[in-house]
């Protein structure tokens, strides 16, 4: 499994936000390049990116920060937050991003996610789905569906889809583990890829995960934990076997 730690942007900084809240932000550093640098220095094989401003206004806050985050580093970067029209794609995939995480569009439209698909490539369009108690959240989370998360990542797999991040909302950012049994029904559910996110604190979080056995789990992303001390990055690589 890969280990992608986690940069949050608002408003320029790198902060964690608990289960989502915007008014519930630490923040961890400054620089959000010097940040994936340091993740890139200590092992990391691939980054995760969210802008949380674009998140919450629906539209792209940091372009240019991830642009740059993308130009400083060796490794493949994922990004999502606000991607909510083919032009805000197009300019992720022209900066050099590897993977870009469309979210309530994708809940909401069927035919554009299909076009992404075709013009990008499934490797490289992914849909984020953030859940609670199985059932889709949108929006930055202020949103919640009656859409559930198994059915939506069917929908989007059928699409031509390479990879869904699934987060549980109810543990982001509680550093209390992450949900199990929903990682194994997403898993169960889809052939594509699936990145899991959400409560990993400790290196046996990485273990009970991996423990599952499902070959499309491709890794998880690590967030708190890192900047909190919890555990380390070396750590979570030797967890997967890295």
């Amino acid at each position: 499994m890969t280990i992608f730690p986690a940069i949050d942007l608002q408003e320029g900084r790198c902060v964690r936000l608990r289960q989502g809240r915007a008014d519930k932000a630490t923040v961890y550093g400054d620089d959000p390049v010097a940040m994936a640098l340091h993740w890139q220095t200590l092992g990391a094989q691939a980054l995760h990116v969210v802008d949380l401003d674009g998140a919450f206004k629906g539209t792209p806050a940091h372009a240019d920060v991830i642009a740059r985050i993308v130009a400083a580093l060796e490794i493949p970067v994922q990004i999502g937050g606000g991607m909510r029209t083919d032009a805000d794609v197009q300019r992720m995939v022209d900066a050099g991003v590897a993977r870009v995480i469309i979210g309530t569009r994708a809940l909401d439209d069927d035919e554009a996610l299909s076009r992404l698909v075709k013009r990008h490539g499934g490797e490289r369009i992914a849909v984020g789905i953030d859940a609670r108690d199985g059932w889709v959240q949108v929006k930055g989370w202020v949103e919640t569906t009656r859409v559930r998360a198994t059915d939506l990542a069917q929908r989007v797999a059928a699409l031509g889809v390479g990879t869904i991040i699934y987060t549980d909302t109810a543990t982001d950012g509680m550093l209390t583990g992450p949900n199990i049994p929903a990682m194994d029904q997403i898993c169960e559910a889809v052939p594509c890829k699936v990145i899991a996110s959400g409560g990993v604190s400790r290196a046996g979080d990485v273990r009970a995960l991996a423990a599952l056995g499902r070959d499309n789990l491709l890794g998880v992303i690590v967030g708190k934990a890192l900047y909190e001390g919890r555990t380390t990055l070396p750590e979570l690589l030797a967890a997967t076997g890295a």
